[in-house]
């Protein structure tokens, strides 16, 4: 393996590492997605959440708390943190997700907030949206239900733009899993995708 890509997977992993962290300290705050951006001079990360109040706290009491936290965990220098709101949560997949999670913990069955999601993924403009709640759900085995809308590629250059976000919920009968998929509007449709020339043209 050389230096470059040993370099890459260990940028991911701390990625991964630090956003796992944020969200178990943040539960509460909703949060869309989190961006790491490492530089010579130090670190930035920035935090979507549909509650950005709840991130930052009293005069700023719970931010300065997660940094120190980040800094003492990641060995992080130059830590700064920024907050931002979700603009559009409907089509987040982490917060869509959390909004199902939470409906459940509430006692909504989890067929009713699955197709009230859909339609709001979708009415937000979603190309194409997919929710799979597993857990058990009608008996002591677990299995899961799968709810789609629209299109969402599976494989090839039209799958890498499709959102993820999967939250896990803690219910008397057990933990349930909730997968919300987003294949947002600005992407493309494959059937909208003509050749012209040896080249993809959109909308052509």
């Amino acid at each position: 393996m050389d230096s470059t890509t040993k370099r890459l997977l260990n940028r991911s992993r701390l990625k991964a590492e630090v956003e796992e962290f944020i969200r178990n300290q943040l539960k509460d705050a909703f949060i869309g997605k989190i961006d790491v951006t490492t530089t010579p001079i130090g670190t930035t990360v920035t935090i979507y959440s549909m509650r950005p109040g709840l991130v930052i706290g009293s005069r700023g009491k719970r931010v300065k708390e997660l940094q120190a936290m980040l800094e003492q965990r990641f060995k992080f220098e130059n830590l700064q943190i920024v907050v931002s709101e979700v603009e559009r949560p409907e089509l987040n997949p982490h917060v869509m997700a959390k909004r199902i999670a939470q409906a459940m913990i509430s006692g909504v069955r989890w067929r009713r907030i699955a197709f009230w999601a859909l339609r709001r993924i979708m009415e937000a403009g979603a190309r194409g949206a997919e929710i799979v709640i597993s857990g058990k759900l009608t008996s002591a085995r677990a299995r899961s239900e799968k709810y789609t809308a629209g299109i969402i590629p599976k494989s090839g250059f039209y799958a890498t733009k499709v959102r993820k976000g999967v939250v896990h919920v803690q219910l008397p009968a057990g933990i349930y899993g909730v997968k919300v998929t987003i294949y947002p509007p600005e992407e493309p449709l494959p059937e909208e995708l003509q050749v012209k020339g040896g080249e993809e043209q959109v909308g052509a």
